[in-house]
């Protein structure tokens, strides 16, 4: 599997775009907005979308679904059902942000713990992390040892908790419960700036430093 990352919003939030190698076939996480840019990435690397993946409901990682959709008529998967109202409020969150014209969406399919998204011939585990917001969910490839983690993990820090349902401890209980435990050797995409691994983060993460539970 390869992947692309490509901010876009004014959030700089990081889109991915993983696709199989030998099909072309591609699967969209996250498309927050800036969606001709991300049409030129498929277009630039020869990809067919087949698919697009949503993490969480935020308007960042979520605003340009609907658009996207339906430019390339293919299925939404995630996020998990929790996060229905997020979604369902997008239009309210487009005033909140100064987003132009962002429409909620409807998921082909919710994903809930242990689902699998496939495209080509990639599968991707689906991870439920609740916290940031109640409905978080991850996809985890795990042959290539990387997962898109949306806004649950950063480099050095942790989601925020502050927005409606979100939970300080349910967060680090997904860190901790979900996402260290597949290996200190895992990298991670976040939602927002560089990517790290499990490891690092582990070890050094001021915000997940001494004992867990």
């Amino acid at each position: 599997m390869r992947y692309a990352i490509v901010p876009v919003t004014p959030f700089e939030q990081n889109c991915t775009v993983f696709w199989c190698e030998k099909t072309r076939q591609a699967a969209v996480i996250d498309p927050g907005g800036d969606v001709d840019r991300i049409l030129q990435v498929l277009a630039n690397e020869n990809l067919t979308l087949a698919k697009i993946l949503v993490t969480h409901g935020h308007i960042d990682h979520a605003g340009g679904v609907a658009a996207l959709a339906e430019k390339a008529d293919v299925p939404i998967e995630g996020p998990h059902e929790e996060d229905r109202f997020w979604i369902d409020g997008m239009p309210q969150q487009s005033k909140m942000f100064g987003f132009p014209d962002v429409k909620s969406f409807l998921p082909t399919r919710w994903l809930k713990a242990g689902d699998k998204v496939t495209f080509g011939e990639i599968e991707l585990d689906v991870l439920h992390c609740p916290g940031h917001t109640p409905g978080h969910v991850v996809f985890f490839h795990a042959p290539s040892k990387l997962v898109q983690v949306g806004d649950v993990l950063f480099q050095g820090s942790i989601g925020r908790t502050d927005f409606p349902r979100g939970d300080h401890a349910t967060l680090i209980r997904s860190i901790h419960e979900q996402l260290f435990p597949l290996g200190d050797d895992v990298e991670f995409i976040p939602g927002h700036g560089p990517m790290s691994n499990f490891g690092e983060e582990r070890r050094y993460n001021p915000f997940l430093s001494g004992k867990f539970g």
